[in-house]
């Protein structure tokens, strides 16, 4: 009988727990929220002046490229967001990249940005110009803009983008054109890689681990945590056709499963 008393008293404290600690839950989900709405705004406004005025300097976007990573920087550096960057050594110093990375999380950004250490573009969907601030310091940056439901005229325009860069800049292209919801890596879109044999440079496989589990897709609300940037040995794409994209597709993803499972066997 004791027992049986006992026990309902420790039932009746727990159940007297459990809204108190959902309410905690949610207020460490809203004070997440505010806190990464505080630094995506502070960061925005911060760079967006000397961004602009950059632009007067020179047209080449390599000034308004390292406020970029300032930016990236602030916000990892407030979000308790650690990088790892690995395989360095396979970059080459003013070589231009087409570079191909995975998707799932608003925090890859970042990640590459700081992470690669070398000066490269964006392949953007156009939608994020209608941003005020941020779509105005993406277009002064240089990066290139795209239609993704015209693939005929994205094709174009990562073309058109890819003549007007200085040399020594890379293109930065996801290589599932969106996040993935899972984490793990989607089918590819054609348009970097079509990029890279039109222009004939070198195709950069990257693998971004972790950062779903920081800002996994649908979330506002961050985890502290580690970013892993797996960077893989260029793909040569000299001397190639057109019908070599689908090959280079395929030796592309098999360069960033292998960093994937690198980077989480690490």
């Amino acid at each position: 009988m004791s027992h049986s008393i006992r026990s309902s008293h420790q039932y009746l404290e727990n159940a007297g727990r459990l809204p108190i600690r959902k309410k905690n839950r949610r207020v460490v989900r809203i004070c997440k929220i505010l806190w990464l709405g505080f630094w995506l705004c502070f960061n925005t406004l911060l760079v967006t002046g000397p961004i602009a005025l950059s632009v007067l300097v020179t047209s080449s976007g390599k000034i308004a490229f390292q406020f970029t990573r300032l930016w990236a920087w602030l916000l990892l550096k407030m979000t308790r967001v650690r990088l790892r960057t690995a395989g360095k050594a396979h970059l080459q110093k003013n070589q231009s990249y087409i570079i191909i990375a995975n998707h799932s999380s608003h925090y890859d950004g970042p990640a590459l940005a700081l992470g690669l250490g070398i000066q490269f573009r964006w392949i953007a969907k156009k939608e994020l110009l209608r941003f005020p601030l941020f779509g105005d310091c993406l277009h002064a940056s240089g990066n290139i803009f795209i239609d993704r439901s015209n693939r005929e005229k994205a094709i174009e325009s990562i073309n058109e983008g890819v003549k007007r860069l200085p040399q020594g800049i890379s293109v930065m292209c996801f290589a599932e054109g969106t996040r993935s919801a899972s984490g793990q890596l989607g089918a590819f879109k054609k348009g970097g890689f079509a990029a890279a044999v039109e222009h004939g440079l070198p195709i950069l496989p990257v693998a971004v681990v972790g950062s779903s589990q920081v800002l996994p897709k649908g979330s506002l609300t961050f985890n502290p945590g580690e970013i892993t940037v797996a960077i893989g040995e260029p793909i040569p794409t000299a001397g190639l056709a057109l019908g070599s994209v689908d090959m280079l597709m395929q030796r592309t993803r098999e360069a960033i499963l292998a960093g994937m499972k690198s980077a989480r066997g690490a």
